[in-house]
């Protein structure tokens, strides 16, 4: 098997669960370091979703320059490969300037996918074919469009359920469009080399507790904030209740909430929850990775230290 070479281009990526202090070390590493960070928090690229978000304050960027917040409105439908290729090119105009990209986020698909070099199909949500299969899945119905699938693709239609109507619609416009199926274009794209040569830092405390203690002390900060005011907003400007932005955590519960399905009190218990659960996911997903160096905070983060011992691995990855 040929030996995929690593790339030339050298950046550095700040990982962890929610709450773990991945913007505050990102900002510090940036200001010693010539750095700018490029955010990578699915959540985070809406605009006028601040709070609930905890998207950094100008106060927190510190005068650090931040790509990758507030780049889509609420309603659009913005996917994995619309990340990578906005992403990409803040990554390479930092690079271009001398400086040093500091990739800091939570979403683990949207880091992976920048790092990997994948490729994606092309395709347009308002295209002609997703129309026509979007009409053609709602008078057929899913099962009959997974059907169809199979004899195209029986490898992706064997890992969908029927109610799976999105990636079915969408394996199907990558046949049609391409010729080749999903499966064959995703094997291509994981020959190619990746796009950049990362060094990954995760954040995480050495105690669960502690951890679940910092995400109830946000939620209820958020609250604090004002993120009744800031869903009460989103909704007032029309902003549908389905669309994915407020599926997140913290702006569906408060919905519920304005709408009387619970109690304020009950919203923000149960937002402190599905994020604790949130940041399990998070870990194991980051946890896959033999090659992230992994701080452990005690209760509480000292960010001098992992200032310092941050620095000693870019001095050693050949930054700094």
């Amino acid at each position: 098997m040929a030996v995929i070479p690593l790339p030339t281009k050298k950046i550095l990526v700040i990982v962890g669960p929610t709450a773990s202090g991945k913007t505050r070390l990102a900002v510090e590493l940036a200001k010693e370091h010539n750095g700018e960070v490029v955010s990578a928090d699915s959540m985070q690229i809406y605009r006028g979703m601040d709070i609930g978000t905890a998207k950094p304050t100008r106060a927190e960027m510190d005068g650090v320059p931040h790509h990758m917040l507030d780049v889509a409105d609420p309603w659009e439908d913005f996917s994995v490969a619309r990340y990578v290729e906005m992403a990409a090119a803040c990554v390479d105009g930092i690079l271009s300037r001398g400086r040093l990209p500091i990739v800091a986020g939570g979403t683990g698909l949207y880091v992976d996918s920048l790092l990997s070099g994948r490729t994606f199909a092309a395709f347009s949500p308002e295209s002609s074919l997703r129309k026509e299969l979007e009409a053609e899945l709602a008078e057929r119905g899913g099962a009959a469009m997974l059907e169809q699938l199979a004899q195209a693709d029986p490898e992706t239609a064997a890992r969908l359920h029927p109610n799976d109507h999105k990636r079915i619609v969408r394996a199907l416009e990558v046949y049609r469009s391409t010729g080749k199926t999903i499966s064959e274009h995703n094997r291509e794209t994981k020959l190619l080399p990746p796009r950049y040569h990362a060094l990954t830092i995760g954040l995480n405390f050495r105690e669960r507790a502690h951890l679940w203690e910092r995400i109830d002390r946000r939620v209820d900060q958020m609250a604090a904030d004002g993120l009744e005011e800031e869903v009460r907003r989103l909704l007032s400007s029309g902003l549908p209740r389905t669309c994915t932005a407020m599926q997140a955590i913290g702006y569906k519960e408060f919905t519920a909430a304005l709408d009387g399905e619970m109690s304020w009190e009950e919203a923000l218990e149960l937002v402190k929850l599905r994020t604790r659960q949130y940041a399990k996911r998070q870990l194991t997903w980051f946890r896959r990775s033999p090659d992230t160096h992994w701080l452990l905070w005690e209760e509480h983060p000292n960010f001098g230290n992992a200032r310092q011992r941050s620095t000693e691995l870019l001095r050693e990855f050949g930054v700094g």
